[in-house]
């Protein structure tokens, strides 16, 4: 165990301690990236939307024709048995699967003989502090050099790695990739502009990974009457806008109050994030919470 990763952890088919959990240097996943995953956030011990996060992997699954080694009411028993042995009440859940390990490093798929690896930890769910809240973060923008396939959530992320690593050398909490002209997301989260009052979001195409937290914003902004256009936005409507946030399962709705180096608006979180964050708030508690 780590302060980061519970024990047990469940790999294969059994509950263990992470130092005895072992994987073969031949897995297709250390070789070859070749593996998807997911992250489920916890509420005082309630996995939140699991069937939403449960038929996103299966569709990744799809998109790289991985069977599927679980039906969804085992992944339901490990994900259940994962929180309960956890010591924290807020949890984010990981799940991994790879393709496997061969007995030989070959690009095609190996023979359906070979057992995908499957496995899943617990960590604490750590979201931003009251005074990173208060101020907002710096971040950078960056050309999207990832492949076409954005929206399957697949464990070769170095694209992302090398934006975000940009942003951290830069004292930046994100970076926002910008492809031909037009944002995408964050490398780790997903990106929402104001606009004279107007919410904007980009659309889910297979340039952008559908955040559940993005479709709870989304939602959110309809329950109480936010004006919200989702399309495609602009570079130039994205350096103009009000306010820019960054959302996911654990920076929930961060404003970014610094784009490569200039003030975004005011230089301060903005109104209506400010609104959306309390909406995100009260739903936590009366609805992530109450299961």
């Amino acid at each position: 165990m780590t302060p980061y990763v519970a024990d047990p952890v469940y790999l294969n088919g059994s509950f263990l301690p992470l130092a005895e959990a072992g994987v073969s240097p031949l897995d297709r996943g250390f070789l070859f990236g070749d593996g998807v995953y997911e992250v489920i956030p916890v509420y005082s011990r309630r996995p939140f939307r699991i069937d939403e996060h449960l038929g996103r992997l299966q569709a990744t699954l799809d998109g790289v024709a991985l069977p599927n080694p679980l039906a969804v009411d085992d992944w339901k028993r490990v994900i259940s048995r994962l929180i309960a042995a956890a010591p924290w009440d807020d949890q984010s859940i990981y799940l991994q699967i790879t393709r496997g390990a061969d007995d030989k490093r070959d690009q095609p798929f190996p023979l359906a003989s070979i057992p995908p690896t499957v496995f899943g930890f617990a960590g604490p769910l750590i979201t931003p502090s009251a005074e990173q809240r208060a101020r907002g973060v710096a971040a950078i923008s960056v050309a999207d050099q990832r492949w076409a396939r954005c929206d399957l959530k697949v464990i070769s992320l170095l694209a992302n790695v090398l934006a975000r690593q940009q942003a951290v050398e830069q004292g930046c909490a994100e970076a926002l990739l910008i492809r031909d002209g037009y944002l995408k997301e964050g490398a780790a989260s997903n990106i929402f502009v104001v606009r004279g009052g107007l919410l904007l979001a980009p659309p889910k195409t297979r340039l952008m990974l559908p955040g559940i937290t993005y479709d709870l914003v989304i939602e959110l902004a309809h329950t109480y009457g936010q004006p919200l256009e989702i399309r495609e936005i602009a570079e130039t409507e994205l350096r103009a806008a009000d306010e820019v946030w960054m959302t996911s399962s654990t920076k929930e709705v961060l404003a970014i109050t610094t784009l490569d180096g200039e003030p975004v608006g005011d230089g301060r979180p903005g109104p209506i994030g400010e609104r959306m964050w309390q909406w995100y708030q009260d739903f936590k508690n009366t609805v992530m919470r109450k299961g």
